[in-house]
C-alpha cells in the first residue's frame, strides 16, 4: 500500500474511511465538518453523531459514511491552536495516529485525510503537514494501507521553502530553464544597443570579406596543421585505429540489468524486501512483478523511488536509472528537485513528494 496526495474536496474521495475533523459535540460547524455532513447527508449523519455524544480531543469515533463514496467516517477532535504551548502538536499527532489504527482494526484498506485542525482550529499548516507525514511514514512501515492526504487550497502547499530552505535555490542554480534566462537572455538585454547591433553583424557573416576582417581586426583562420595539432593532442589521436570488436564481444560484455542491480544491493546493503518496496512507496504486488522479470522495464519514477528506497548517492542514482535507460537532466523539475534531496541525504520519499506536489510534479512511487 501506499501514501499519495491530492488536491480535491475530501467529499469527493473514494475510499474505505474519510476522516473529518469534528467537533467535540454532537453538532458540526463550519469547514470541513459542514462539507462532510452535508454531502454524506446532514439528518443521518447528526442522528448518528448524537449516539455518541462528546468526543475528547485526540479521540476517534465511527459513523457509516451514508452518501459519501465510502464506508466510514472517522470523527476525530483535533486542538484549538494557543500558540503550540498547550500540547497542540501531541493531541494532532494522537488523532492521526488514532484514526490509523481504527483502520487496521476494522481490516480497511484505504483512508483519506484533511490535514486535520487546521481550519476554524488555526493549527498551523506547515506543522500539520510535518506531524502527518511524519506519523504516516512511521505507520506504513509495519502496516499495508493506502493513504490520501487531501488539500483543497494552494495554501496549503506554499511551503516546502519552510521545510527545506535550500530546495526553491537549488532549483534557481540547477533547473535549465533558469539557467539559459540567466546566462543568455538577461546578459544580452544588458549589452549596449550598439555592440549588440555590431555582434549581430558578425554573427551572421563574421567573414564577409578580406577588408572587412581587417577593418575589425578579426584574424583568418589558419589552415589545418596537423605537426600543431600534434603538440597539443595525445599521440594515440594520431595514431593507428582501434581494434574492432566484434558483436559477440560487445554482448559478452553486457551489465547488469535494472532489477538485478536492484535485488544486488538489496542484498549487498542488507536490507529486507519489504523495507525497500516500502520505503519506494510501492506496494507489494508491483514488488513481485520486479522480482520475478529480470528485465523489468520500471516507469522512471519506479526508478528513482527505489533509488531513494536504496539511499544511493547521485552518482549511484545515475547508474541506477541508466539501467532502466533514464537519466536524471537538468531540464527536469522532478530531477532537479530528487537532485537536490539526495544531495542533502534526506531519502524519506513522504518529504519528496510533498515538495514535487507543491511544483506540481508527479510524485514517486
Amino acid at each position: 500500500m501506499a501514501f499519495k496526495i491530492v488536491r480535491n474536496d475530501i467529499t469527493k474521495i473514494k475510499a474505505d474511511a474519510i476522516v473529518n475533523t469534528a467537533n467535540p459535540e454532537p453538532t458540526y460547524m463550519a469547514g470541513t465538518d459542514s462539507a462532510i455532513y452535508l454531502a454524506a447527508g446532514a439528518e443521518e449523519l447528526l442522528a448518528e453523531r448524537k449516539k455518541i455524544g462528546p468526543i475528547a480531543e485526540g479521540d476517534v469515533a465511527v459513523t457509516p459514511a451514508f452518501a459519501l463514496d465510502a464506508k466510514y467516517i472517522f470523527h476525530t477532535v483535533g486542538p484549538i491552536w494557543n500558540g503550540g504551548n498547550s500540547g497542540e502538536k501531541e493531541i494532532v499527532r494522537k488523532c492521526y495516529l488514532g484514526c490509523l489504527n481504527k483502520a487496521i482494526e476494522l481490516e480497511l484498506e484505504s483512508i483519506a485525510f484533511p490535514l486535520i485542525a487546521t481550519g476554524v482550529y488555526g493549527f498551523p499548516k506547515t506543522d500539520a503537514l510535518l506531524i502527518a507525514t511524519s506519523v504516516f511514514s512511521e505507520f506504513l512501515s509495519d502496516h499495508d494501507l493506502d493513504i490520501t492526504l487531501v488539500v483543497f487550497d494552494n495554501e496549503s502547499f506554499s511551503m516546502s521553502g519552510k521545510i527545506f530552505a535550500g530546495v526553491e535555490q537549488f532549483i534557481n542554480d540547477n533547473y535549465v530553464v533558469e539557467k539559459i534566462h540567466e546566462e543568455y537572455m538577461c546578459s544580452y538585454q544588458a549589452e549596449p544597443q550598439v555592440q549588440r547591433q555590431e555582434r549581430r553583424r558578425l554573427f551572421r557573416n563574421p567573414f564577409k570579406s578580406d577588408e572587412s576582417r581587417r577593418a575589425k581586426e578579426i584574424p583568418a583562420p589558419k589552415p589545418y596543421e596537423a605537426s600543431a595539432m600534434e603538440d597539443y593532442m595525445p599521440s594515440a589521436v594520431f595514431g593507428s585505429a582501434p581494434a574492432k570488436r566484434s558483436l559477440d564481444d560487445a554482448v559478452k560484455n553486457i551489465s547488469d540489468t535494472w532489477q538485478e542491480s536492484l535485488l544486488r544491493m538489496i542484498d549487498e546493503k542488507g536490507y529486507e524486501d519489504v523495507e525497500v518496496y516500502k520505503r519506494a512507496n510501492v506496494d507489494r504486488k508491483l514488488f513481485s512483478k520486479i522480482r520475478s522479470n529480470k528485465f523489468y522495464q520500471p516507469k522512471k519514477s519506479t526508478a528513482l523511488a527505489f533509488a531513494l528506497a536504496l539511499k544511493l548517492n547521485i552518482d549511484e542514482t545515475r547508474d541506477f536509472l541508466g539501467r532502466a535507460g533514464f537519466a536524471l537532466s537538468k531540464s527536469n523539475l522532478t530531477d532537479v528537485i530528487v537532485e537536490y534531496f539526495i544531495e542533502e541525504s534526506v531519502y524519506d520519499i513522504m518529504t519528496i513528494n510533498v515538495a514535487l506536489f507543491e511544483h506540481e510534479q508527479p510524485l514517486l512511487g
